[in-house]
């Protein structure tokens, strides 16, 4: 489909703070950095405060498309290009649960050297990072929903292993039901819902918007190579390390390929695409995803032993960014504060600095 509405051009007008905003940023901070402190305490080794469970830790090659229209030919993607890059698959809670909880799947991607002026706020000098799950919005509108989430799953943390392993396989069968008549919840999904499906043929977005360039845009990885585009809906037993053992599986194959498309929604209409609310669906038939690059992915060891520790010195977050594609909305204000402390904080208990590699080459053997 041809849009037929232009792109919305960008400028810092189109964010608009709460008067409260920073307040509750600070709380989110101390509540993440809570559960980051209890965890710690108990597995005496601090994770990331969201997306702790790591899945696998990639290295790929991403292609910026040859002969994109000059409404996509913006920032990172101005010009044909290849980069390295690393990516991680992961799931979202602040502890390392069994798989038998089902929680939406992650990818980050890392695009490595890449040249340009950098965002306002961010905190390294080399890549750009893309952060998205398997979801399209999320699932509150905005930090004080995620607050008022976040507490509750606090209070939680590191709490009745068992029971949430029972309520997620309820929440499991609620959520298929709901599917099956044409519908979906975020909320459940996030609970514990989330549909135990092969991890790689899912499609990831990142739920929120950021500057594309001149305008604004989404971002969403597509699997479309054969052997991921089979994959998809394909169901997994639910065992406590079922998502890892089913990419180590895929890519321990000889001649195993995965590439996903990078492709942008831009925004055409600030009042159906809104930039503060994330739990809004953006249209696609008002402004369809647009292919914009390629990762692939090879055959290689995508976990092993020293997996943590090459976890630990890594850092994936959506304002390792070009000026370009700065992130935009109050949730990502807010992850950019609060990812910074719970860095900090990591990279303080397991006396391990965090640093940002300049090539795969400089990564340890998982990635080799």
């Amino acid at each position: 489909m041809t849009p037929t509405l232009p792109a919305v051009p960008y400028s810092p007008a189109v964010e608009h703070r709460d008067a409260d905003e920073d307040a509750t940023i600070a709380e989110m901070v101390k509540v993440f950095t809570d559960m980051a402190h209890t965890v710690a305490a108990h597995e005496g080794h601090a994770h990331r405060a969201v997306h702790a469970k790591g899945h696998a830790l990639l290295r790929g090659r991403f292609r910026v498309l040859d002969g994109l229209s000059p409404e996509l030919a913006q920032g990172l993607f101005a010009a044909p290009g290849e980069f390295d890059a690393l990516v991680r698959l992961s799931s979202p809670p602040a502890e390392q649960l069994p798989d038998t909880v089902s929680t939406p799947r992650a990818m980050a991607v890392k695009i490595l050297d890449v040249p340009g002026a950098r965002v306002e706020g961010g905190d390294e000098l080399h890549s750009q990072d893309f952060l998205m799950v398997n979801g399209p919005a999320f699932n509150t509108p905005g930090i004080g929903g995620f607050l008022r989430s976040a507490k509750l799953l606090a209070a939680t943390t590191e709490r009745m292993p068992r029971t949430k392993q029972v309520i997620s396989a309820t929440l499991r069968g609620t959520e298929a039901a709901l599917e099956a008549v044409g519908g979906q919840s975020a909320s459940l999904k996030a609970l514990g819902g989330e549909p135990q499906h092969h991890p790689l043929g899912e499609t990831f977005f990142t739920q929120v918007p950021f500057r594309y360039g001149d305008y604004i845009a989404k971002f969403s990885w597509v699997p479309v190579s054969p052997a991921l585009v089979a994959l998809t809906g394909t169901k997994l037993e639910s065992e406590p390390d079922t998502q890892r053992d089913a990419i180590s599986a895929f890519f321990a194959a000889p001649g195993a390929v995965a590439e996903w498309e990078l492709r942008v929604q831009l925004c055409r209409d600030l009042e159906k695409m809104p930039i503060e609310d994330a739990s809004v669906v953006w249209p696609e038939d008002l402004s369809p995803y647009l292919p914009v690059g390629r990762l692939v992915v090879e055959a290689q060891s995508s976990w092993s032993t020293d997996a943590e520790a090459t976890e630990d010195a890594l850092a994936f977050a959506p304002w390792h960014a070009l000026a370009a594609h700065q992130p935009l909305g109050n949730l990502n204000r807010a992850r950019r504060v609060v990812m910074a402390a719970s860095r900090e904080f990591r990279s303080r208990f397991n006396r391990c600095p965090i640093h940002e590699p300049t090539s795969t080459a400089g990564t340890s053997d998982t990635l080799r």
